[in-house]
Order: structure tokens, then sequence, then C-alpha cells
């Protein structure tokens, strides 16, 4: 049973794909599944209305913007290994959604648009890949269209990022003439216009390589080649498992070039499933007893059904379904009884799910988001994080007589993540929290689409809100009590100060120096204090 363990967790690999929107994070994961077997034709993403749209954008607002607005979980398999793959949100509205779902990976993709470079979103995801220590690979995209010269790219994301380059493959020319790749390495060329393995050349002049290009075009690829050798880094494994140093790939996700030279990338270099941080210990992955965290929840996947799905990362040992399992935050045990894998929205039962892997657990709101099992350890996995909200709104109902049905749905909202829900002290309607506004026309389109629930927003007296606590707990109630038409609960009953602005805020900190006011709310926190 170890060397079966041991065996199934040396084969997963567990990534997320992040860039700034349009960079074609959403085309890069369709080829990915597409080399994996898991879709027989990859859909366009700027798809027309008799074509397949894609696959990973399954919610019909994604669809009708051409964007990601959630995170899919993708498990395929490719060349021996199991491919968790996480194609995370690439709106900065829902970076709350982004950071929950780069808790769960091991690694991750960079994918940099050849002619735009580093990207403000892309800063922002690499940072939290950084503060996490999450190795990356960078895939530069559309590199058969107009693009900045390689070398630029290459300075930029070390200065930009602070992280050395290693360029593996080199364009061989760019735009109308991209014609293929180069492997510095092992001195081969893969054709852009074939599927063939590389072939080996004898160097960047040979035929099989300039010869691609147009005469006046050689000359420049030959020394771009050779200077690429000479002055830029070879690639060295454990740095870049240590997060200080990228490979780089050239290609275009759209033509379906440079995508095996990733995914093969992925399968040599990129790490196994890693050891996870607790709050009493480090779990190891290889460890038979099974722990599990959960990092998000999804309702209604299935609309017929009322469907919520709660999307855990396996840390160690083996999810075996049917199997019992504790619930930390409750203390009660849970039945796995349908635990499932999954493709976007389609699913697989999972018998058995091992660590690194993403499995759907089917329940009815006993789990939320930051839950960890595990088969009887009280532990809880750190790191699950709740942001403050940027943006506060009232829900104005259109039919007054179904108030229940929408502080039920709302309810269900916040414990998906979707937005987080207030409730006042002094009983006035609820507050919703969003980090972009962006998350507001979701929650809108999710309303009418699933609950049958027309709603419109009115903009509150409140636009900053901050978790309070105190160990003086004499000055904590004190505070709640002087201040009730400014506090509210959120989903898990703690105490939220809403203030008028960042002036109010600050104002009443400095008069009670008793009570922390968070911008950011650790679920691990929150669980070990219910448990």
């Amino acid at each position: 049973m170890a060397n079966t363990l041991e065996t199934e967790v040396a084969r997963r690999r567990t990534f997320a794909i992040i860039s700034h929107p349009d960079a074609g994070k959403t085309t890069l994961t369709e080829k990915l599944l597409l080399f994996g077997g898991a879709i027989q034709l990859a859909g366009e993403v700027k798809a027309k209305k008799n074509r397949t749209q894609s696959r990973s954008d399954w919610m019909k607002i994604e669809r009708e913007r051409g964007i990601s607005v959630v995170t899919s979980v993708m498990t395929f398999e490719y060349g021996g290994n199991i491919y968790n793959l996480l194609d995370t949100p690439g709106h900065e509205d829902f970076a709350d959604d982004t950071y929950r779902t780069l808790t769960a990976v091991d690694s991750a993709i960079m994918v940099i648009d050849a002619a735009r470079g580093i990207e403000p979103r892309t800063l922002k995801l690499f940072e939290v890949c950084r503060l996490r220590d999450i190795p990356i690979i960078t895939f530069v995209n559309k590199m058969d269209r107009e693009s900045r010269d390689p070398f630029e790219i290459l300075d930029e994301v070390e200065e930009k990022l602070a992280l050395d380059t290693a360029p593996v493959t080199w364009p061989i020319g760019r735009a109308r003439t991209f014609a293929g790749t180069h492997h510095l390495a092992q001195n081969a060329v893969r054709r852009a216009d074939t599927e063939v393995e590389r072939t080996p050349v004898n160097g960047p002049e040979a035929e099989s390589a300039a010869g691609l290009l147009p005469e006046n075009e050689r000359e420049a690829f030959i020394e771009e080649v050779n200077l690429a050798r000479e002055a830029c880094r070879p690639f060295d494994r454990e740095a870049y498992l240590e997060g200080h140093l990228t490979p780089v790939f050239f290609g275009s996700a759209l033509r379906n070039y440079g995508v095996r030279d990733l995914i093969d990338a992925l399968a040599a270099h990129a790490p196994r499933p890693r050891a996870q941080e607790a709050d009493t210990r480090r779990v190891e992955a290889s460890e038979p007893g099974m722990t599990a965290f959960v990092f998000k929840i999804q309702a209604n996947m299935d609309p017929n059904h009322r469907d919520r799905i709660a999307f855990a990362r396996v840390c160690s040992g083996t999810l075996s379904r049917g199997m019992k399992a504790k619930l930390v935050r409750t203390g009660k045990a849970v039945t796995l009884s349908a635990p499932q894998f999954f493709f976007a929205h389609q699913r697989q039962t999972a018998d058995s799910a091992y660590a690194g892997d993403v499995v759907g657990i089917p329940n009815h709101g006993t789990l939320r988001i930051g839950d960890t099992l595990t088969d009887g350890e009280a532990l809880v996995f750190r790191g699950v994080p709740n942001f403050a909200p940027e943006i506060l709104r009232r829900v104005r109902l259109m039919d007054a007589m179904k108030g229940k049905k929408l502080s039920e749905a709302l309810g269900q909202m916040a414990e998906e993540g979707v937005v987080q829900l207030f409730i006042p002290e002094d009983g006035s309607p609820s507050i919703v929290g969003v980090v972009g506004a962006l998350q507001l026309d979701v929650l809108k389109a999710r309303l009418e689409a699933e609950y049958a629930l027309p709603v419109d927003f009115e903009t509150a007296r409140f636009s900053v809100c901050r978790w309070i606590s105190s160990d003086d707990r004499a000055a904590l109630e004190g505070f709640l009590a002087k201040h009730r038409s400014a506090i509210a609960r959120d989903l898990d009953g703690d105490p939220v100060f809403l203030a008028e602005n960042g002036f109010s805020l600050n104002y009443e900190a400095e008069r009670a120096p008793a009570i922390t006011f968070e911008a950011v709310k650790d679920y691990q926190v929150t669980a070990r204090k219910a448990a």
C-alpha cells in the first residue's frame, strides 16, 4: 500500500495558469486538455454562435463575455502522469478567488502576451506566487503575431519580477514568418507546421533551422540564438523549484504550437505534490493519513439539481469513495459518498484520490471555504484568506414577497465566495461586499438565472469594512454596544465594523486601541476557534 501511495503521489502535477486578461490563458488551457485527450476539439475562445464554445468557461456569463470569472478544475492524464489543472479568473475583480486557488497548487504557468509583455494583472499574480514560493514556467504566447524582441521580454521579466530567466526554446522568426522553435540545450528544431518530434541540427545556421526563414531574417536569427546561448542562464531545476528562476518557452497557443514543449516541461521539472503547512505541524504528501482542505465552493453547476460542490485539495494519504472524514471545524464526521473528478462542468466519480488531486465533494452547505478534512487528526491547514471587500452594496429585490428566498440565495453565494455577506446588528437590510464591480454583475446574473430573482443594487452608506477582535472581552463588548449601528456579522458570525470612509475608520481605531481591525481574515483562525 505504501508503495502504491508513493507511486501515485509521484505521478501528480497540480498547477494553475495565470495571466493578464487576453494573454491567451483560456486558449492554452484548452490546448493542454487536447493533448491530454480530455476533449476531441478545442473550442475557439472568440467563438461565433455556430462554433464550439470554450470548454473551461462553462458559466453563461463567461461564454457571453469571453472571460473566465470562476476557477475551473480539470483533471487529465498525459504521458503516464495525472495533471490537475486549475484555470483561474484572469480579471482583477476576482482576485480573492484566484488567491484561494493558488493555495491549492504546487506550480504555475505564467502566460505572457509577446506584444505586451508583463502587464499589471500578471505582476500581481506573480507576487502571490512568490509569497507562496510557487515555481513558475513562463510561456510567451502569440509569437505568430506582431511581437516584441524576445530579449526585451526576458529583460522585462527579470526587471519587473526580480526573477532569473532561462530560455529553453527560441523562436524561429516572428509574426508571419514564425516557423518554429530552436531548443537551445538540445540543439534541435520543432517546426510550427508539423506535429513531429524535434529534428536535431548542427546549429542555428542549419537549413532546417535558419533555412525556414526568409533570407533577410536568417542572419539575425543565427545571432540571436548564439547570443541567447552565451548570455542567458542555463536552466537550473533547483533554482526553478526554489522560485528564483523561470524556464521560458515561446509559442502560439491558438496554433497549438509550443504546447507539447510546455506539458513535457511540467512532467519533467514541475514539483510533485508538496508538503502543506497546518497549524500544528507540516503535513507530508506521502503520509498514509488522509488530509484535505476546501479552497472553493461552487453552487448550481447543474441548475436542475441545485447541487453544491466543495473543491478540496488532497494533501496526504488516500481519499476513498464512501470513507468517513472528520470536519475539523465542527468535529463531526462527513461521509464522502461520491467524490468527483472534474473536466470543467463534466464530472466523473472518483473511487480514489491521492495527494495532489483536486476532487469535488457534493454537499448541502456542510462544507465551507477553508474547511479541513482528515481521517481523525485535529489539524487545520493555513493560508486560505478572506479579504475585506472594496465595494459594499445593499441588494434591492424587485419582488418583496421573495425576501426569504433572497436571503437563502445570498447565503449560498456567500458560502461559495462569489460575494461576502454582512448582516447588520441593527436589523437593517443585508449588505454584500465584493472586490470588483464585475462581481456584482456576476451576482445579478446568477441570482436571476439560477434562483429566478431579478435584483438591483443600492449604494450603502458604508464604503469600508474591517473584522474586529480583542484580547479584552469587555473592551470588545463595549465597542460593539457603542457602535451597534455600524456593526454587522459575517457568514461565520464574526463581528465586522462598517465605516463610511477611511478617515472614519482610522478615527475609531485610534479611539479604541484595545480593538484590532483586520483587512484579511484567515479561515484557519476561524476554523480553529470553532473546533
